[in-house]
């Protein structure tokens, strides 16, 4: 891992591979179906208008 001080340029390259490590991690080995379920209930919930709306202004703004 990197020091502290050891600069990373353009992006924390121990971070990106510490998140994609922990990424692959829990697809293999966490609840990934009971999450689903719970993504599924909140979009069908009382927050479900809040939650399709932050999906669009997050779309909109991607990079084609």
């Amino acid at each position: 891992m990197a020091d502290n001080n050891q600069i990373q340029g353009e992006g924390n390259y121990d971070a990106g591979r510490r998140y994609q490590k922990e990424q692959h991690d829990f697809a293999e080995h966490g609840p990934v179906e009971k999450k689903a379920i719970e993504a599924e209930e909140a979009l069908d919930g009382p927050e479900g208008e809040e939650l399709e709306r932050a999906r669009k202004e997050t779309a909109a703004k991607k990079p084609s």
